[in-house]
């Protein structure tokens, strides 16, 4: 019998203003800026789980464009679903996950960014007009 294989699964969201900053929340846990987002949780969709966790971390209700990509991070076994996403109800406000929100020029992203979500806004920025990404990270 096979030891027991779990796969983690993530859920993000790019949020942009329209000068074309990136919309980041510092954690609370850690001194790190990150996408809006955070783990599926089981018998969730990854689309369910990107609306809720920005209803979670940043106290909006946002309506999901297009999926931007779709990463696997090998080293932790973890599935990232990234997607492109605005805000329909509501204003970014702390909360009990994220202690700063603030949308970013690309050239002034902290550098305190989670190394692979900045990876996936690049992505985007570079692509913005192509299909959705599938990439190991």
């Amino acid at each position: 019998m096979l030891d027991s294989f779990i796969m983690t699964t993530g859920a993000f969201s790019m949020i942009f203003d329209e000068f074309d900053r990136v919309l980041l929340c510092h954690r609370r846990d850690k001194d790190l800026w990150n996408l809006p987002g955070g783990r599926v949780e089981q018998g969730e969709s990854p689309w369910d789980a990107a609306i809720r966790e920005a209803k979670e971390e940043i106290c909006v209700d946002i309506h999901l464009i297009k999926l931007q990509g779709v990463y696997y991070k090998r080293d932790v076994d973890d599935i990232v679903f990234n997607f492109i996403a605005k805000i329909i109800r509501g204003v970014p406000r702390l909360s009990s996950e994220a202690d700063s929100i603030k949308y970013f020029a690309l050239d002034e992203l902290p550098s305190n960014i989670a190394p692979k979500q900045k990876e996936r806004i690049f992505d985007y920025m570079q692509n913005k007009d192509s299909k959705t990404i599938y990439r190991t990270q």
